[in-house]
């Protein structure tokens, strides 16, 4: 594989030097998105004949820091690519370009921490270190979240002119402000926009009661909406059940044009934040829309007929419905009954029959799902940061992983959307579908390379489904696991909405949507409006206008999880600056996986984060030589994939690391 995609890289090399020669250079058009070395990477959006490098093979083109120019990371820019220069370490990175144009700014202004010596440091740690500031500061001091308008000097050196003072860094309110500002997040909204959302009255359709229907929510124990809930009944005949998936029919609230779907289109996604919720819709008519336990709801369900021996699904059928939900379940409880089988004393009969019923059925689903569609797992345990809001406090870190009873309502849900995604298409009905691109294999031979020569690993063909489960099965079950599948996940594309059906890469399936979230996602309340007019006979958006939806929203998407890992990585550092000055414990272990000139990066399971280990602090005289550290005149070598122990030392807030030295230090 590393063979190939040398010939590969090799090839585009030549083919930019025999067009440069013939006076023709290969010109690409992309975003730039920037590493903190000052260096960067383009993926080209499209075609053009100049071009050699088409934006389907998904081939990055390595910027070097002296060929960024003005241009900053996020800007559409224009480039050129440049001639092999044989033995130069940047060209076994791939094709190697400059920027030669900014078609487009990312941002006008940016959002920094106003710092002494008249200089501010960019919140995007992407962008240039310190900025010079000129003018007035408009109330802003040292230790505040400023707004920059950003220009360059004549030396080509950054400046900036405060426009407007956000809020004090350090303290979580300010900062959860500032990454909202630099990432233009709509705010909360208001206590008048919340009373008129409260009056809205709800459109009316035939529905089908549903009351008698034994029906579940379950969902985390602290969760304030409740979208999506569950009931199981028994079939047609005594060999299958009848499965239904009930979610709120948020289209009977929110008009296609009305004034909240215009809000929420804006915001297309509900944006959670550590310690900040900014729902899509009004909080109170999110509320009211919820199917709470003992109320009546107006529920858009999808109903499957189930064979109870195998778990086939036999045949499916959507409906307007009411139903009302008989228990509110949380994962923590539902778990526990799953994994001893007890239950708490207040739980029917009924209840834990019903939900030992949906537990076995759920499995022979997700059984026959892996059968037909060979869907790739990945599972990575999440480090979420415990904030809360009315303290400005962060109380801790907590760990997320996804066990059988969040996998129970993930089996339905999917169930669900693939119905939805194939009515859509059998009836013609314009729709958003979730897509998934299959894997760029020059990715994939980087990622094989790269755990290969750091882990001994040989994953296969990861372009196939089967070996790479085969893969992440044969994985150990140790530190290193998480950065294997750290890795692999970042080797693939994000999924992103389209008009049009397709490849959904990681599940396997071809004819995807979303539809069990209309309360939190755009595109899901988009189907549910969509269906809603076609069950109504009314007029259906075009094509055309969810094509540009589709784009809007997975930029959108995007553009809200940058925001949360902002937020998490800041308020992870801060978490660790709290512990370093309160004393006590704070030895980790760590696995590496990077080896720079400057140090080690190392990854800390346990923080979820990557830290930095300082080449100063590896006493003994430490060469680099290849991927590797070793010591001049001893036996030790620190290489990717191996283990580490270390102790913070200190936050690096400028850079945005978490500084070790070895434990022993």
């Amino acid at each position: 594989m590393k063979k190939e995609r040398k010939k590969h890289l090799r090839r585009l090399a030549e083919r930019a030097e025999k067009r440069r020669s013939g006076g023709r250079t290969i010109k690409f058009e992309g975003v730039l998105k920037m590493a903190q070395g000052g260096f960067g990477f383009v993926t080209p959006e499209s075609e053009n004949p100049e071009s050699s490098v088409p934006a389907a093979t998904q081939e990055d083109i390595f910027i070097p820091a002296k060929f960024v120019g003005d241009a900053l990371d996020g800007d559409r820019v224009k480039g050129e690519i440049l001639p092999p220069r044989p033995g130069h370490p940047d060209d076994n990175r791939g094709p190697v370009g400059r920027i030669i144009a900014v078609l487009s700014r990312e941002k006008q202004e940016i959002v920094a921490e106003l710092l002494a010596g008249n200089v501010a440091r960019p919140l995007n740690p992407r962008l240039p270190d310190d900025i010079r500031l000129c003018g007035p500061r408009k109330g802003a001091g040292r230790g505040d979240w400023i707004k920059l308008k950003l220009r360059q000097d004549e030396d080509g050196s950054w400046l900036g002119t405060v426009a407007g003072k956000i809020g004090k860094a350090g303290v979580l309110s300010g900062d959860l402000d500032a990454v909202m500002a630099q990432y233009d997040i709509p705010p909360r909204y208001s206590e008048a926009d919340d009373a008129e959302a409260l009056a809205v009255v709800p459109r009316e359709i035939a529905r089908e009661d549903c009351t008698p229907l034994f029906a579940l929510t379950i969902d985390p124990f602290d969760a304030k909406d409740f979208d999506d809930a569950i009931s199981l009944a028994p079939g047609q005949s005594a060999a299958t059940l009848q499965l239904g998936v009930h979610i709120a029919d948020v289209a009977a609230y929110i008009a296609p044009k009305s004034k909240f779907d215009r809000s929420a289109e804006l915001r297309g996604f509900s944006c959670y934040l550590p310690g900040r919720t900014l729902p899509m819709l009004p909080p109170g008519l999110t509320a009211r829309i919820s199917m709470r336990a003992g109320e009546l709801s107006a529920a858009h369900s999808v109903f499957f007929e189930i064979e109870r021996a195998t778990g086939r699904i036999l045949s499916t059928r959507r409906s307007h419905t009411t139903i009302r939900v008989d228990h509110r379940l949380n994962y923590d409880e539902v778990q526990d009954f799953i994994d001893t089988g007890t239950a708490p004393a207040q739980w029917s009969e009924q209840l834990k029959s019903s939900l030992k019923d949906l537990v076995e059925l759920t499995r022979k689903l997700r059984h026959n799902r892996f059968e037909q569609e060979k869907f790739i797992d990945l599972p990575l345990p999440e480090i979420r940061v415990l904030c809360d809001e009315n303290a400005d406090s962060i109380s801790g870190l907590s760990v997320k992983t996804s066990r059988e009873a969040e996998q129970l309502v993930e089996e339905c849900m999917l169930a669900a959307n693939s119905a939805v995604g194939a009515e859509l298409t059998s009836r013609g009905i314009a729709g958003i579908f979730r897509v998934h691109a299959e894997p760029s294999p020059d990715k994939l031979t980087e990622f094989s390379d790269l755990v290969h020569e750091a882990f001994g690993l040989i994953p296969g063909n990861l372009g196939d489904r089967d070996e790479c489960n085969r893969f992440i099965a044969s994985l150990p079950d140790d530190p290193r696991r998480p950065v294997v599948l750290s890795w692999l996940l970042r080797a693939m594309p994000r999924a992103e909405y389209a008009a049009k059906a397709s490849l959904h890469f990681a599940l396997g399936k071809t004819c995807y949507c979303h539809f069990t979230s209309p309360i939190r996602r755009y595109p899901d309340l988009l189907v549910h409006q969509q269906l809603w007019n076609y069950d109504t006979k009314v007029r259906t958006r075009s094509i055309a206008t969810l094509e540009r939806a589709a784009v809007r929203t997975s930029d959108q998407e995007a553009n809200n999880d940058a925001a949360y890992y902002a937020a998490t990585d800041r308020f992870k550092l801060r978490y660790l600056e709290e512990k370093l000055e309160a004393g006590g414990d704070n030895m980790y272990e760590a696995v590496i996986t990077r080896v720079m000139n400057s140090g080690l990066q190392v990854d800390v399971g346990e923080l979820g984060l990557y830290g930095f280990v300082p080449l100063e602090q590896l006493h003994g005289g430490f060469r680099r030589g290849g991927r590797s550290l070793r010591q001049e005149h001893g036996d030790i070598v620190y290489k990717p994939g191996n283990y580490i122990y270390l102790r913070l030392a200190r936050i690096d807030f400028a850079r945005g690391n978490a500084v070790f030295v070895p434990a022993g230090r």
